[in-house]
């Protein structure tokens, strides 16, 4: 998993930061929720960790700016737990609400299931557009100005993950765990050997080329 950790306490998003590393998960830290709605524009996460009490634009406002954007599942993460705290948070559009102090074992289950619930998508999302390149997610197959494109699973499923976080830069480490299961980067040169075959695929002969290098980064389609 890549997760975005928007909490304050420097002590509380470093122990956390670590703790998820140690676990084979990428992280980045914000300590303010207008930071975390400028990066989430622009970086590819699984998953939220939203302190609810931040300074400026609290959690509950961050969540209602989120509304009608596409964003990754958010758990709240706060000090402020009774029941009507909790449906608050919930209402305001987070999938899931954890008082403190808590559990990292809790967390991190928890946070790992969000991910899997929050991965699948309804039916109304199976088609994926962007310009002319049509994505059908589930007869897998892919199209760009009504011509098929013929695709590797591998070079689909890269193109998935790309697609379903489109506009934003998808970090290499990301590509590496979704694609190839890896949770750790074995300094392999997979992902630059299947983007180039796929950019070939896609982009190749037509005027507009949608998939983009991030230097030093990762990758982003659009």
């Amino acid at each position: 998993m890549r997760v975005l950790i928007v909490e304050d306490d420097p002590q509380v998003s470093y122990w956390l930061g670590c703790k998820l590393q140690g676990c084979g998960h990428g992280c980045r830290l914000v300590d303010s929720g207008e930071q975390a709605l400028e990066i989430m524009a622009s970086e590819a996460f699984d998953a939220v960790l939203l302190d609810r009490m931040l300074p400026g634009m609290d959690g509950i406002e961050v969540l209602r700016a989120m509304r009608g954007r596409s964003h990754p599942p958010v758990m709240i993460l706060s000090a402020v737990d009774e029941s009507g705290d909790r449906v608050e948070g919930l209402r305001a559009g987070a999938e899931d609400y954890l008082g403190k102090p808590f559990d990292f074992t809790e967390l991190l289950l928890r946070l790992e299931g969000l991910v899997r619930r929050c991965g699948v998508l309804p039916d109304d999302e199976k088609v994926l557009v962007l310009d002319d390149l049509v994505i059908d997610l589930r007869q897998r197959r892919v199209t760009r100005g009504g011509e098929a494109i013929d695709l590797t699973e591998k070079e689909f499923a890269l193109l998935q993950v790309l697609a379903e976080n489109l506009g934003r830069t998808v970090t290499r480490a990301m590509l590496l765990e979704k694609v190839w299961g890896y949770q750790f980067d074995p300094q392999t040169n997979l992902i630059d050997v299947h983007v180039s075959k796929l950019r070939g695929k896609i982009d190749r002969n037509f005027p507009r080329t949608l998939l983009r290098t991030v230097r030093s980064v990762g990758y982003a389609l659009g």
